[in-house]
């Protein structure tokens, strides 16, 4: 049977890959931010841009969304996948330690920018619980929009970036209580708020401590199986499920989706699946990202903008400099150098995604005149807007280069706990040790031998679970995958040690370093002459056939078992390795070069 298809069903989501398509490399290579650019095309595409022409001009609703609430709705998605990434690089150990930022800098900042812009808003009219919940919507910056920004411009671990992220998880933390209060105020409840709000809140604290107990029973279990069946698909519907899961029992009990997603990742930073699963969630979080960010342009109401420029564009203006003012002052009232604080201010001076939920649940709710909204809203929206022009200034200000003493010390771990899951490359640069096989831990144990610090990539669950049982730094994952080897600290590694029992293997994870690291130390197993010369042609620094290794040896207890001495032997065996080496490293061909090998006896 013959299925029929409707083109304008998928008439938005075409426009969206198309926008994708165009936007991100146009703006990249105008040196702009695609977020910008995805902004304006959300602008262009939406109800209010190109919408109202297309009664004159009848193919302009070809460029036109239709259903740009449907499309709102799945845009949420890419602020649950991007906290539940920014949880994946986290820990408990780093949490606990910015502790003070996040509940000392965090609360303040909510708490002023709230009694600051709910009195503003009381002074130009409006009711008293009118007036609070647009100083909500208002204090509440973009975690969608700031954090893709640090983590592009590689600030999200200076100390200004660690601040914003605070601030930002602060009042993520916060929304639950605004909405919660917010919707007890629209009943009519307020003589009974205080216990009504502490009535309405432990669903959520029952949600969160659900949250704890399913992650640390299930999580690990559960991917550890999938990987057991060796399966990309599986694996990838896997992490899937925990990000949409843990998005939906948070927003079942009262949270948003975003935190329940961000619990998730912080359960899964312990564990050796990490670095694997950030691999397979990136794509899926960069396109709903660009989807949300296209939703946000959309809510631009130009009509009432043009109607009402003043009164929005000086509401903006305002609200981007007292946030400034704001931020700058508690920042450096917590410490923070003054081009940190600096930093920060600007990268919080915008209004957020919240604006849009807060806003439309208190319009809804009648407690907010819907053109004070609405006036609102579009004030909000122009901030976010200019969050990446803010950006750039910060970075001039900052400046793009992190000094050592820019960072805030590191958490320790607890005596007798071993290595710290979440910390492996937050500290000291380390060897990389793909493949953790008899060879691969023999390599380990010799480098810890020596007190050099190292972290292993193993595509065997078995072998992963093994060394994470002795307290090892391993990792599950494919390290052919560039983004993979990036996450294990391949930047900042001193060598790359290849020791799996896989020719073809071998091969690409060397042929991928080499490109990511012109000047890193490789060496590689190889299984004979012609393979350690293929590993040469790709980039090995070293080579190390395991024939020609297996004769040395054997010549050598021979050698010393009929009488010859120990010295002269271990020196005629460094002798000949370095004659291997160096006929796999002359330039002839191929072909002459392991003929020379198979007459030294390879």
């Amino acid at each position: 049977m013959e299925g029929h298809v409707e083109a304008g069903a998928y008439k938005d989501v075409v426009l969206f890959l198309a926008t994708a398509g165009v936007v991100v490399p146009l703006f990249r290579r105008w040196r702009i931010s695609p977020i910008l650019g995805f902004l304006v095309a959300g602008v262009l595409l939406g109800p209010y841009g190109l919408a109202p022409l297309a009664r004159e001009f009848g193919w302009l609703e070809i460029i036109t969304i239709d259903n740009p609430a449907e499309l709102s709705q799945l845009a949420e998605l890419g602020v649950v996948f991007l906290l539940f990434t920014i949880g994946l690089e986290l820990s408990w150990e780093r949490l606990r330690a910015m502790r003070r930022l996040v509940f000392g800098l965090g609360a303040l900042q909510v708490g002023v920018c709230i009694s600051a812009a709910g009195a503003v808003a009381l002074l130009a009219g409006q009711p008293l619980v009118a007036a609070l919940a647009i100083g909500a919507a208002l204090a509440l910056s973009s975690t969608a929009i700031v954090m893709p920004i640090l983590a592009e411009q590689k600030r999200q671990h200076s100390q200004a970036g660690r601040a914003t992220f605070s601030v930002l998880l602060f009042q993520d933390l916060a929304v639950a209580p605004i909405l919660v209060t917010l919707t007890l105020l629209s009943r009519g409840d307020q003589d009974a708020l205080g216990q009504r709000l502490l009535f309405s809140l432990a669903p959520s604290v029952l949600g969160v401590v659900l949250l704890l107990v399913m992650g640390r029973l299930l999580l690990r279990p559960m991917l550890r199986s999938v990987a057991k069946a060796k399966s990309e698909e599986l694996f990838l519907a896997a992490c899937l499920l925990v990000v949409i899961g843990a998005g939906l029992v948070s927003a079942l009990t009262g949270l948003s989706m975003a935190l329940g997603a961000f619990i998730a990742g912080l359960l899964l930073a312990e564990t050796e699946f990490r670095h694997e699963v950030e691999v397979r969630v990136e794509p899926f979080k960069g396109l709903l990202l660009g989807l949300f960010f296209i939703s946000v342009g959309i809510q631009l109401n130009v009509p009432l903008l043009l109607e009402r420029p003043a009164i929005i564009l000086g509401a903006a203006t305002a609200m981007i400099a007292f946030n400034t003012a704001v931020v700058f002052g508690l920042a450096r009232l917590f410490g923070l150098k003054t081009r940190a604080a600096a930093e920060a201010a600007l990268l919080l001076a915008g209004a957020g995604e919240f604006a849009f939920v807060i806003l439309g649940q208190a319009m809804s709710g009648g407690l907010v005149e819907r053109t004070a909204g609405q006036t609102a809203l579009v004030a909000a929206t122009l901030s976010m807007f200019c969050i990446p022009l803010l950006a750039n200034v910060s970075v001039r200000v900052g400046g793009r280069r992190i000094a050592p003493s820019e960072l805030p010390p590191e958490p320790e771990p607890e005596p007798g706990l071993g290595p710290s899951d979440g910390e492996e490359d937050a500290a000291e640069p380390k060897v990389l040790i793909v493949g953790y096989g008899r060879v691969g831990r023999l390599v380990g144990e010799m480098l810890k031998r020596h007190q050099i610090p190292w972290v292993a990539a193993e595509l065997d669950p078995r072998l992963v679970e093994q060394g994470r049982r002795a307290g090892e730094a391993i990792y599950f994952g494919d390290a052919a995958r560039p983004e993979f080897l990036q996450r294990c600290g391949l930047v900042d590694a001193p060598a790359v040690v290849v020791t799996m029992d896989n020719p073809e293997g071998v091969e690409s994870i060397v042929a991928v370093a080499r490109s990511l690291r012109p000047d890193l130390t490789i060496v590689a197993r190889a299984r004979d002459a012609r393979h350690a010369q293929r590993l040469y042609d790709l980039g090995a620094t070293d080579a190390v056939p395991e024939t020609v290794e297996a004769s040395l040896q054997l010549s050598e207890a021979v050698l010393v078992e009929i009488g010859i001495p120990m010295g002269l032997v271990i020196a005629s065996i460094h002798e000949r390795r370095d004659e291997f080496r160096a006929a796999l490293n002359r330039p002839d061909s191929m072909g002459g070069r392991t003929r020379r090998f198979r007459r030294a006896g390879g």
